[in-house]
Formats: C-alpha cells, sequence, structure tokens
C-alpha cells in the first residue's frame, strides 16, 4: 500500500473550496471534503489510476459536475508515496501551486 503525504498547500485549497461553498450556501460542504479525502485515498492502492499530464504528475478526477474536482498529484514508485500537490474545482482553471 502506497503512502499519501498532502502538501501544506492543499490546506489552503481546502479552505478554498470550503468558502466557495459557504458563499453558495451550499449544505453540507464538510461532506464535500470527505469525498475529496476518500478519494485521495483510492491512491493508496491505485497510485497511477489518475491519468498523466505534465512533468512526471498526474490528475485524479473526483466526482462530476458542480460536485467535481481534481487532485493533481506525484507518484514515485522508488519509494511508493504519493505527493498531493493540489486539489481544485473542476471549473477551476488551472492549480495555484508554487514552482518546484
Amino acid at each position: 500500500m502506497s503512502r499519501i503525504e498532502l502538501a501544506d498547500e492543499v490546506g489552503d485549497d481546502f479552505d478554498r473550496i470550503l468558502e466557495h461553498l459557504a458563499q453558495y450556501q451550499v449544505e453540507n460542504s464538510m461532506h464535500r471534503i470527505q469525498e475529496i479525502i476518500e478519494a485521495l485515498n483510492v491512491l493508496e492502492h491505485n497510485p497511477l489510476i489518475g491519468r498523466p499530464v505534465n512533468n512526471d504528475k498526474r490528475e485524479l478526477v473526483i466526482g462530476r459536475g458542480s460536485h467535481g474536482y481534481m487532485a493533481l498529484y506525484r507518484y514515485i514508485a522508488e519509494i511508493d508515496t504519493i505527493f498531493v500537490l493540489a486539489v481544485r474545482s473542476q471549473r477551476e482553471a488551472g492549480y495555484t501551486i508554487p514552482a518546484s
């Protein structure tokens, strides 16, 4: 089973998502965050499930439509670790991640 590590910025991503949901008075906003976390946990057993994107990164599609999110991550097989770099709504353009 692979290990999952969240970048510090993922906490900021969750805060941004929660603020957006609160702005639109979405019920059960914490449930949305829980759904994202549950989807990320799937990576423990299937680290290559996400679609490949540039620079050895992958993207996990979580949910769909107004409930849809994307997680950007990198899997390093040599240490069997998944580094989740960012999470965003499917409707957002791009990720907010620091330069690496």
